[in-house]
């Protein structure tokens, strides 16, 4: 956990089908020409006039803040586009869930206020590295997640077969609808969903989680962050999907092998004090008794923060992260 950032240049991506994107941009338009921020924008949210700048490989560079409008994809995407850069990320949640975001459109401005003197803190995610490697010894590399790397079949729901190794040592054979391979981030995710356990996101550690796998002995992993994971594909003709994040990704034929390990550096999620992993477990996963949920929801008489979704300074308690 480090302080936040106070930004000067903010880069802005979003999720056109969200009906709030419209007004939140305004607002965020609004809030930085007060304030006398540096815009750029996506090619397809650049508002007309007011001379801000697009958004662009070239130009991500320069960026103090990344500001990401819409759900936890939207995050997931912003994150891969920053994180080699070492930009922070804050995410306004527009959609359902927003497991991953900090901010709610009822709360960005005073959220933006606290943002720029400082009440804010970086929590450091760790990001994975992919690569796929083909029989021939080619390699497509440079992919990125922040969630988690899925191997899997496409089409017909069949069984594949893969042999995972761990820093050359052997682990086992897999049989299984396919694998997740998932950072602490992502633990609330696909995996969790498959079977995997929740781990907390300051942990360094990679999961390795079976999808639906054909033996009942084999379970989920957790390997060191350290570990170089190669996941080796052994069913004899059918291609399998790689998937990042659940955005994107490549095809990988018999023979071919996935290579997973830390990237060199982590992404940098701004949050804002007294938003924990915790609180966000139980208000956004009911996790917990049904008291412990009430308590999250805002109906237990130790929920007194004058905002569910930002909590104010001091001690007063608070929700998401």
């Amino acid at each position: 956990m480090q302080p936040g950032v106070i930004p000067r240049k903010v880069g802005i991506v979003g999720y056109p089908r969200y009906t709030a994107l419209d007004e939140t941009l305004t607002r965020v338009v609004d809030f930085a020409t007060e304030r006398g921020l540096s815009l750029s924008f996506e090619p397809d949210l650049l508002p007309s006039g007011g001379g801000w700048g697009t958004l662009d490989s070239d130009s991500v560079s320069d960026l103090d803040l990344l500001l990401t409008l819409g759900g936890d994809g939207t995050l997931l995407r912003g994150a891969r586009l920053v994180a080699p850069l070492g930009i922070p990320v804050l995410g306004v949640n527009l959609g359902r869930l927003g497991f991953l975001t900090s901010l709610s459109p009822e709360d960005l401005e005073a959220g933006l206020t606290r943002l720029m003197t400082g009440e804010t803190v970086l929590d450091d995610r760790m990001v994975l590295q992919v690569e796929a490697e083909t029989r021939s010894g080619k390699v497509d590399g440079g992919y990125l997640a922040l969630n988690d790397v899925v191997l899997h079949r496409g089409g017909v729901a069949r069984m594949i077969r893969m042999r995972i190794h761990t820093h050359g040592e052997e682990v086992g054979t897999y049989s299984a609808d396919g694998i997740i391979l998932a950072t602490p981030t992502g633990s609330t995710a696909y995996s969790l969903s498959a079977g995997g356990p929740i781990v907390p996101p300051n942990l360094d550690c990679i999961l390795a989680t079976p999808i639906c796998p054909h033996t009942l002995a084999v379970r989920p992993l957790i390997l060191s962050a350290d570990d170089t994971i190669t996941v080796e594909v052994l069913s004899p003709t059918e291609e399998l999907i790689l998937t990042i994040d659940g955005q994107e990704g490549a095809n990988l034929m018999p023979g071919d092998r996935l290579v997973v390990r830390r990237a060199p550096l982590p992404l940098h999620v701004v949050r804002f004090p007294g938003q924990t992993f915790f609180s966000t477990l139980r208000r956004k996963l009911a996790w917990g008794d049904l008291g412990e949920r009430e308590k999250a929801d805002g109906k237990g008489e130790e929920n007194q923060s004058a905002s569910p979704h930002l909590p104010t300074a001091g001690p007063r308690p608070s929700s998401p992260a």
